[in-house]
């Protein structure tokens, strides 16, 4: 195999995680220990980055410093959602990218993502196969939403499932400190597919979890679910609830809309911004039960609360970004990095690749049989398959007390 030799550039996009440093981590260190990548640049936030020429200069941070981003939650290099046309509707941003790549020798582009940004992996992909640019892209996998089609589960899936596994615990206990009933509503992210929220089952596996799941996957009833509030109410006087942001009645309509026009803004990519459906819930429960009904929203906290971070979690996205690089060292171009469970007694996290032309833009939802014929919780199934996933603890380095995080020096590469 002939080697390439060039410039590496890694970016971000989308929404973060607590453990997506850990896989752009793993692609920056794998790169710059790599005699074919004669620099690594890193794309200032995402594709917009390298539209506009903002790359960093990572060959210039301090090596402890890149090494803490595997504790560091959030995007370090920051993130963005910009959707690229096709290239027959609007050629002129793949141009530009092209332009860039040649200006930089770029023959290496790795980027780190969700949904969304495996569509804009294999876009410049097939465009630079098109013109005939020989530059190796990969796609590394992020989303807390764990619906990435293709792999087993998704780097930042297992944190985002510990933190709120073990915040619903929490809440658990200080739901019954009194003698008086209430109801608590918990809002876990999910647009479409309900993984996060199901997630909230391993608190219920360790005896303190909620009394009702409610997943984007079936559509939702709430006369229905009113009907199951009252009756729990009525029988334990502490019901805790976990439900999707991203729920639906039987006709499409979002719930969280009964009560506003949240949904009405859309982002480039097309996507209702959801929020307020704990309120909104709340609202329709108080008024049904006249209990103590309290909505707790987790939103951004179960995302970048790398303090509860799964070790595997941090191992396996690390892995997904050093495997990228190796793969494209090797001569593989146009995959995203998966993995596969191994099989086996005893969990075992195997390596696989995708095509980005077949990950892009598709949803990997529940099975509808890990989902209860009530429509209002999981069963084992789910249990089974997560449990294995936020094993382990994150051992984040520590300063007064207070988390250490990586302090990138983010120096621009001078056009």
């Amino acid at each position: 195999m002939k080697k390439l030799i060039g410039t590496a550039i890694v970016g971000q996009s989308g929404g973060p995680t607590s453990v997506i440093n850990a896989s752009i981590y793993g692609a920056i260190r794998t790169a710059l220990d790599s005699d074919c990548i004669t620099r690594v640049y890193g794309a200032a936030n995402g594709i917009k980055g390298v539209l506009e020429e903002r790359l960093y200069d990572l060959d210039l941070e301090d090596p402890q410093e890149l090494e803490l981003l595997k504790n560091t939650p959030s995007s370090a290099l920051g993130s963005c959602r910009y959707k690229l046309k096709d290239a027959q509707e609007d050629e002129s941003d793949y141009r530009r990218i092209l332009e860039i790549f040649q200006k930089y020798n770029v023959r290496y582009f790795f980027y780190n993502g969700g949904n969304d940004s495996m569509d804009t992996c294999n876009k410049i992909s097939k465009y630079m196969q098109q013109v005939g640019y020989e530059c190796r892209i990969m796609g590394i996998p992020k989303t807390i939403d764990n619906d990435l089609w293709g792999t087993d589960h998704c780097p930042g899936f297992a944190s985002a499932a510990k933190y709120i596994a073990t915040s619903i615990m929490e809440v658990y206990l200080d739901a019954r400190v009194y003698d008086t009933g209430m109801i608590t509503i918990f809002e876990i992210m999910g647009r479409n597919a309900g993984w996060l929220t199901a997630s909230s089952a391993l608190a219920a596996h360790a005896g303190m979890g909620p009394d009702l799941i409610y997943l984007p996957e079936v559509p939702f009833d709430l006369e229905q679910f009113l009907s199951d509030v009252q009756r729990l109410y009525a029988e334990r006087g502490k019901v805790l609830i976990a439900v999707s942001e991203g729920i639906k009645d039987k006709d499409g309509k979002y719930i969280s809309e009964y009560g506003s026009n949240l949904a009405q803004s859309k982002d480039s990519f097309g996507h209702a911004q959801l929020g307020g459906l704990a309120a909104t819930l709340t609202a329709f429960v108080k008024e049904r039960t006249g209990a103590k009904v309290r909505g707790i929203e987790f939103s951004l906290l179960q995302r970048c609360a790398a303090h509860c971070a799964s070790r595997t979690d941090i191992e396996e996205s690390f892995l997904a970004g050093r495997t990228a690089v190796l793969q494209a060292l090797d001569g593989v171009t146009d995959k995203m990095v998966g993995f596969e469970r191994l099989p086996g007694q005893n969990y075992t996290c195997g390596i696989k690749l995708v095509d980005l032309s077949e990950c892009a833009n598709q949803e990997k939802k529940i099975p509808l049989t890990w989902i209860n014929q009530a429509g209002n919780g999981v069963t084992q199934d789910f249990v089974d398959y997560a449990l294995p996933l936020i094993q382990g603890e994150a051992n984040q380095p520590k300063e007064e007390g207070l988390p250490r995080f990586a302090r990138l020096k983010k120096v621009l590469v001078q056009p």
